[in-house]
């Protein structure tokens, strides 16, 4: 396998919009990220195009677009993103959301996301 790159550091922490993510582990070709969505938060419509993530909820409920589907995944229910889907995940509840999230790939960076629709105007929305 070709060696990773990743650009994240373990207890890195970043703050968005729509809440917080933390990285807990490093491993070759593999970040473990804990993310933390707010009540009516959701992360941009996006793809990755150097690696899968894999999403398992802690607390709360994950409403998650995977291409033209939305599922719901309550507390102990995962779902795979594979590499290049759409996706977007939310919080439509009225607590918060805590997921961990298992990136894999070759290139894993925040340089990896392109967002086509983000309620937070991160991305020209000409549509």
């Amino acid at each position: 396998m070709k060696e990773a790159c990743t650009t994240y550091t373990v207890g890195e922490k970043g703050e968005r919009p729509w809440g917080t993510w933390q990285v807990l582990d490093l491993q070759s070709h593999v970040v473990v990220k804990k993310l933390l969505l707010v009540p009516g938060g959701r992360i941009s419509l996006q793809r990755h195009n150097h690696r899968t993530e894999r999403w398992t909820v802690t607390e709360g409920v994950a409403t998650v677009r995977l291409d033209d589907v939305v599922t719901r995944l309550k507390v102990g229910q995962s779902i795979n993103i594979p590499c290049g889907s759409l996706h977007r995940l939310s919080n439509d509840g009225d607590v918060d959301l805590a997921l961990i999230e298992i990136q894999m790939g070759n290139f894993l960076s925040e340089d990896d996301i392109e967002r086509f629709k983000d309620d937070y105007g991160r991305v020209d929305q000409d549509d």
